[in-house]
């Protein structure tokens, strides 16, 4: 059948439904991930998107018709969607497209806990047998569905993670952006009486009315960043729509980058299992390997996405792993991302500590001037590539080409990469004092944006 061969990324399947993506795509994505990877049964769920139901009923009817059996978990966060494989010992395909926009929609491919399809292994096999029609011949026998409820048991396996009853009393607002994981916090949090929970846009709505689904996005945080500060919230919390992605705001309502809360969930795990391997993203600050040695630990970096951190992790037996994204991925948590995981680390940490979040973040600040992630559209990344290595490979103390190109430059670096998930080149930069950093960031963007209209 034709499709367009733009969907099959990296570490997903992902597109515009209607435009790059039909139901027709869901049928056949069932029938060649049974060919690939020939299970008997596979675990399907789905986020609240208003194109998600009929792409999930079109992969059932995909899986089905070629004799596998389908545990279906409903509407349900990514995490619990792991959660649902590693317990059923499965195989599973969630329909999401995470924190894109509203038209978007896609498919997330676990083969087994903690390793999910990517574009080297599976997703460009299911791509040539979609685009050959080579899919296994129809099933006499359909495969049967099997509903299954996993929230209570779910929840149950979360607060197992901490000790809940000893977190101290606190205000906390968390914003799930009409995603996935309003009402399991809702659940969890009666079982905390003494942490208020102030809920922000926990009904499930594809349409996502309040605000876009990504929170490294500015404009998508304004509201909570004012809430937390208006009514003296001890923090803030904020999830993508499928839940596997978390995000803080400290009391005075700064933003809390990927790179420190990694830093600073490194050195809690540390402390509970002492030398352990994190397992950091590329683009990171300094901060992160910086601390992970402080406290004695091994800090390895590694290619940006989730199907790659879960194997390295895996590999090197890793307890913590953390990207600038919001991605948290833990031993405890079968090497996978969680949205709730972190949530209750951190409070746990914080209800330990004798310094609050705020002061923690300030000492970071003070020493650690980061660019955040900046996005260009229109740039050509393997031109952007040439220019960047002719121009600072020469004086570069080290470059490291894993995940785009990474520039070592003394007291600054920075990484350029392609997007996986949009047709973007991204910036990460780091330097000693803020107005190095503002200063080679602007000088660097002027290189990636050369020529772009």
């Amino acid at each position: 059948m034709q499709v367009d061969p733009t969907i099959f990324k990296s570490y997903d399947i992902r597109g515009v439904y209607g435009k790059q993506l039909f139901d027709e795509t869901g049928e056949a994505v069932g029938k060649a991930f049974a060919k690939v990877l020939q299970p008997t049964s596979v675990i399907v769920g789905r986020d609240a998107r208003i194109s998600s139901p009929s792409l999930h009923a079109s992969l059932i009817r995909g899986l089905t018709s070629v004799g596998v059996h389908v545990v279906d978990v409903g509407m349900v966060s990514t995490d619990m969607y792991y959660f649902a494989c590693v317990t059923k010992n499965l195989p599973g395909i969630m329909v999401t497209a995470s924190h894109n926009p509203k038209e978007y929609n896609g498919f997330k491919m676990v083969r087994s806990i903690p390793y999910l399809l990517s574009g080297e292994e599976g997703i460009q096999d299911i791509r040539e047998i979609v685009e050959s029609d080579a899919f296994p011949t129809v099933s006499l026998t359909q495969g049967i569905i099997e509903k299954w409820d996993t929230l209570s048991e779910f929840i149950q396996y979360m607060m197992s993670l901490v000790d809940t009853s000893s977190l101290k009393p606190m205000k906390i607002i968390c914003d799930t952006a009409n995603g996935m994981v309003g009402p399991t916090l809702i659940e969890l949090f009666k079982k905390i009486p003494q942490v208020a929970l102030v809920p922000m846009y926990f009904d499930p709505d594809g349409n996502f009315p309040n605000h876009g689904g990504d929170p490294l996005q500015e404009e998508n945080r304004t509201e909570i960043i004012k809430r937390v500060v208006a009514e003296e919230a001890d923090l803030g919390f904020m999830f993508d729509p499928d839940g596997d992605r978390f995000f803080c705001i400290d009391k005075t309502g700064r933003f809390v980058s990927g790179d420190f809360l990694t830093a600073i969930l490194s050195e809690y795990f540390l402390k509970k299992k002492p030398s352990s391997p994190i397992v950091y993203d590329i683009r990171a600050s300094h901060a992160v390997p910086d601390l992970i040695t402080q406290a004695g630990g091994k800090p390895l970096y590694n290619r940006v996405g989730h199907a790659y951190i879960k194997k390295r992790m895996s590999d090197e037996k890793a307890v913590f792993g953390g990207e600038v994204t919001g991605h948290y991925y833990f031993e405890s948590f079968y090497y996978c991302d969680s949205g709730i995981a972190p949530m209750l680390y951190m409070m746990d940490y914080l209800s330990s500590s004798s310094k609050r979040l705020d002061e923690i973040l300030s000492a970071l600040e003070k020493k650690y001037f980061i660019s955040g992630e900046i996005n260009t559209k229109g740039a050509d990344a393997q031109k952007v590539f040439e220019k960047i290595r002719a121009i600072y490979s020469p004086q570069a103390q080290r470059v490291i080409e894993i995940d785009g190109i990474t520039m070592e430059m003394g007291d600054w670096h920075f990484n350029v990469r392609a997007s996986n998930t949009e047709p973007l080149v991204r910036l990460n930069l780091e330097a000693s004092t803020l107005e190095q950093m503002e200063q080679k960031r602007d000088e660097v963007l002027s290189v990636i944006r050369e020529g772009v209209v």
